[in-house]
């Protein structure tokens, strides 16, 4: 099943809650997902196979038109869709726009209004008029209020069949895509809002040492320009110190052991335009539901 919606409308948390391991990236920078991204929810005798769509956003860039893709092939390989909105900002062009995309899908779709713990801002009630026929939840997917709401419902939505994963699964991400991503969200963190979409992470090595005990990381934050790298390494090498500490500490309880990573940024000029790149940064996959 996909979840889509607005950037920043709270997928990546709510799978995150869901699945009750961090599974997706969150920051506070729109369009921080960039891949369908796969969790695995499973409870009593429902599973859920979790796809955390790119927020869908108006624009003709050649980055934004494969985040979009990956949107709409995700809803379309879909049983089931999660229409994740953000009571916290009035609905706009771009909310119309998802809300079309949805009326003529064709699919199940659960409305998720999400956010329920800030004030609500904007003509809601009337947007939400030509949904009446979706069943519809409240939730804060942050303070994981509301999450039993969506298992009710889901319970009654999903096919019928075999789980697709053991119980104790809860992503399938491989290991270098899960590094990766972890790394990209500290710089999220940490940078200036428009520097995150202008890089993206690459793994170059990965090992195994000290009979499995340590896992050993070679990445390299790529950016655009030259201009671009200092700002990356900080004052004294400070910055990409601080992501790389930061990751390792979080990979360290993913993978549980330890983690080495050496972390470098390098330059890809005009990478965001580049087929090549961009092929590799979303490879053709097939989608379960």
């Amino acid at each position: 099943m996909a979840l889509v919606g607005r950037p920043s409308s709270g997928k990546s948390t709510l799978v995150n809650s869901l699945c009750g391991r961090k599974v997706s990236i969150v920051s506070p920078v729109p369009q921080t997902t960039r891949r369908q991204v796969r969790g695995i929810a499973t409870k009593n005798d429902v599973q859920l196979v979790l796809l955390d769509t790119p927020g869908l956003y108006q624009s003709q860039e050649t980055l934004n038109l494969y985040l979009r893709s990956e949107a709409a092939r995700a809803i379309e390989d879909a049983d089931l869709v999660f229409y994740v909105l953000d009571q916290t900002r009035p609905p706009g062009l771009e909310e119309h726009a998802v809300r079309e995309i949805i009326l003529q899908s064709q699919k199940k779709v659960l409305v998720i209004i999400n956010k329920i713990d800030q004030p609500r801002r904007g003509e809601w009630d009337e947007f939400i008029e030509p949904l009446k026929e979706f069943p519809q939840v409240t939730i804060s997917a942050l303070k994981n209020e509301g999450i039993e709401k969506i298992w009710e419902h889901v319970q009654s939505m999903v096919p019928d069949g075999p789980f697709w994963y053991s119980e104790d699964y809860y992503t399938d991400q491989e290991p270098e895509f899960r590094i990766s991503e972890i790394i990209r969200e500290q710089c999220f963190l940490r940078l200036k809002e428009e520097l995150p979409h202008a890089l993206y992470v690459e793994i170059s090595d990965l090992e195994n040492r000290k009979n499995g005990e340590l896992l050993w990381i070679r990445a390299h934050v790529v950016v655009e320009r030259e201009s671009q790298v200092g700002i990356v390494v900080g004052r004294g090498g400070a910055l990409i110190k601080e992501i790389r500490q930061a990751s390792q500490k979080i990979l360290r309880e993913i993978f549980e052991r330890d983690i080495y990573l050496d972390l470098r940024v390098k330059v890809v000029k005009g990478w965001k335009t580049d087929g090549r790149v961009l092929k590799r940064l979303f490879p053709e996959k097939k989608t379960t539901d």
